[in-house]
């Protein structure tokens, strides 16, 4: 598929209903289609399944940080479901990640990059090239990736390091940051609650870290009262 074949598609999708719901959700974004995710996941693994290099070496000029979101977001997408040597996939999302404007373009992207659980060391050292950026979401990229593939027995320290090391004003960037403090503690409670008394993050990001966690189904109303404790005022 071609770009302007992706696009004639993704207009053909086009709700102007969740057009306006989706613009709320994304405070900044002026070029709103409105097609809903499960469409755009299933378009971008029919074009993964095709002449994707010629896709994906076309958006690389083709779509810019300019563009409609959902187009943003299908080169982000087709990347992760094509088949592809690593290195080959390492050089597109080098392409993509900086066109990143906004949080769900990230999120719905990063979670469906599950070949990077398939080679953890090679993908967990390309994100932790992300760590000294000083850019929202690349920042953002790399902790929503490190939180949704790697929160295990091998990565939680260095995860909880790259969360408490991060320095950006940033919204998204500080919500991811606390978002991945959340899914560490439901795995990892006592190494994450230890981390909590000691991290040096900032305090927006160290209280609504503490309140994500106290919102959790999976924490139990004795951890919650503990951990109100650790609050800063």
């Amino acid at each position: 598929m071609t770009v302007e074949a992706i696009r004639e598609r993704l207009f053909s999708f086009a709700e102007e209903d969740y057009k306006e719901f989706n613009r709320k959700l994304l405070p900044g974004v002026e070029h709103v289609i409105g097609i809903r995710l499960p469409a755009m996941r299933k378009l971008a693994r029919e074009a993964a399944k095709e002449d994707f290099r010629s896709y994906l070496d076309e958006a690389r000029n083709a779509v810019g940080t300019d563009s409609f979101h959902e187009e943003i977001m299908m080169q982000g997408l087709v990347l992760g479901y094509a088949k592809m040597a690593r290195e080959e996939r390492a050089v597109y999302l080098d392409e993509f990640v900086p066109k990143i404007g906004n949080w769900a373009v990230c999120d719905s992207c990063v979670t469906a990059y599950k070949f990077m659980e398939k080679e953890p060391e090679y993908w967990f050292n390309y994100l932790l090239k992300f760590r000294d950026s000083r850019e929202e979401f690349e920042l953002r990229f790399m902790i929503v990736a490190m939180m949704s593939h790697f929160v295990d027995e091998a990565h939680i320290d260095e995860i909880l390091r790259c969360c408490n090391e991060i320095r950006h004003d940033g919204y998204y960037t500080k919500m991811g940051v606390a978002w991945t403090v959340q899914v560490c503690y439901v795995k990892f409670p006592e190494k994450t609650r230890h981390f909590l008394e000691t991290d040096t993050m900032d305090d927006f990001t160290h209280n609504k870290a503490i309140q994500k966690i106290r919102e959790s189904y999976r924490v139990s109303r004795e951890e919650k009262e503990e951990l109100s404790l650790l609050k800063r005022r």
